[in-house]
């Protein structure tokens, strides 16, 4: 039996007061739809960033993976998003935290809703659901879950579709039914393309459909380049000069008194496919004592206690982790505002008696629970500025 892994990269256990809590309420990815739609005039919403100036007609472009680090360190590969940087000239863009964890699901949620995670209910990649006690892939939906029962709170664009907003996502067919689409970014009509170049083109179209308009538009295949090959491959670059052509696509083609948005879910960060960077829940007894459930993902990880065990959990898994990973009891984490300002008694007990996020560029795997996610090259979950911060990136018209 393979024994614990022990670290001394540092000389205590990380303080949860020195994780840097996403910005909710005044710049993270929650807080971009209410204040374009606040903007528009539509009831029941706010404004939070504060720099953003009301427009007629907004576009949200959403580029899976696309982080702000990332982007900044690949300019040559990026023209046209590198021009919109603050360090250009007439640049306005800025960076926005995503929210805890950096996920595609939470972070699609809370782009839609408006809300942080600890309100919406989608605190990760895989989270407990207490009335089942079994681990649900909130990306994939797996098992099934009645969606509106877990995030029953109206979206943005269905705030502004009941407002007389023209609200429209553009996006692939293939997420056209899915439960996440429908709990996080559903209202007024959905317009299903195979291709970057046909969502660029129907999305302007959408925009002059209406004297007010709200349209929503994606791009996946960043994200899967990366997780595969990593940031620092080839094919994450090549990647990246196609997002670059779709967003100048785009906004070549803005009807006026528009403003689109570019913008990201979460980073991400290559970690080395190696025992020292990759520890393994499954190869290691003391970490797996007391434990009834491993989820969330190897940099941002939910641990469901045994009855009774909570506590001695979160002393071993401070004990081994702690050095390389902010551990946290549930109330802990809640306190320090990684999940929002406030945590919705329904989503209360979906968080993990314990909270992991990576601090360092390491992984938690579970090598035979979770094989295929065990081997990622590029991952992303946690804090750390390369996953936690994307981009704003803004053009008018």
């Amino acid at each position: 039996m393979a024994q614990p892994t022990v670290w001394d990269h540092h000389p205590e256990p990380l303080a949860v007061s020195s994780a840097p809590a996403p910005e909710y309420g005044t710049g993270s990815l929650a807080d971009l739809l209410p204040t374009l739609a606040a903007g528009m005039g539509v009831p029941g919403t706010a404004a939070a960033i504060e720099e953003l100036a009301p427009a007629d007609r907004n576009c949200v472009f959403l580029i899976d993976g696309l982080g702000w680090e990332q982007l900044r360190a690949h300019s040559d590969e990026a023209p046209f998003l590198t021009s919109l940087l603050p360090t250009s000239r007439g640049g306005t863009g800025r960076p926005l935290t995503a929210g805890y964890p950096a996920t595609t699901a939470t972070s699609l949620a809370s782009v839609g809703t408006g809300l942080p995670p600890g309100a919406h209910g989608l605190p990760g990649y895989t989270v407990r659901n207490p009335a089942t006690g079994e681990l649900m892939n909130q990306l994939r939906w797996h098992p099934w879950t009645s969606p509106r029962p877990w995030q029953p709170y109206p979206t943005v664009f269905q705030l502004a579709h009941d407002a007389g907003v023209h609200a429209a996502q553009v996006s692939s067919p293939s997420f056209q039914n899915t439960p996440l689409t429908k709990v996080a970014l559903s209202g007024g009509t959905f317009h299903g393309r195979l291709t970057g170049e046909e969502r660029m083109d129907l999305a302007a179209e959408q925009l002059a459909a209406g004297d007010r308009a709200l349209v929503y538009t994606y791009y996946a295949e960043l994200d899967g380049a990366g997780h595969r090959y990593g940031v620092a491959s080839d094919t994450w670059r090549g990647q990246l000069m196609t997002v670059d052509r779709l967003a100048q696509r785009l906004a070549e083609q803005l009807p006026p008194r528009t403003a689109l948005y570019v913008t990201a879910d979460h980073g991400m960060i290559d970690v080395a496919l190696d025992e020292e960077h990759r520890i393994d829940f499954d190869e290691d007894w003391e970490l797996r004592a007391g434990v009834a459930l491993l989820g969330g993902e190897g940099r941002a990880r939910h641990v469901y206690a045994v009855p009774g065990a909570a506590n001695d959990v979160l002393t071993v898994w401070r004990e081994v982790l702690g050095e390389q990973f902010w551990v946290a009891s549930r109330d802990e984490a809640i306190a320090a505002g990684w999940f929002g300002p406030h945590i919705d008694e329904r989503v209360y007990e979906r968080i993990g008696d314990v909270v992991a996020a990576a601090h360092d560029d390491v992984l938690l795997i579970a090598s035979q629970r979770e094989p295929n996610e065990s081997v990622m090259v590029g991952n992303h979950g946690s804090m750390t500025p390369a996953e936690q911060l994307v981009p704003l990136l803004e053009v008018r018209s």
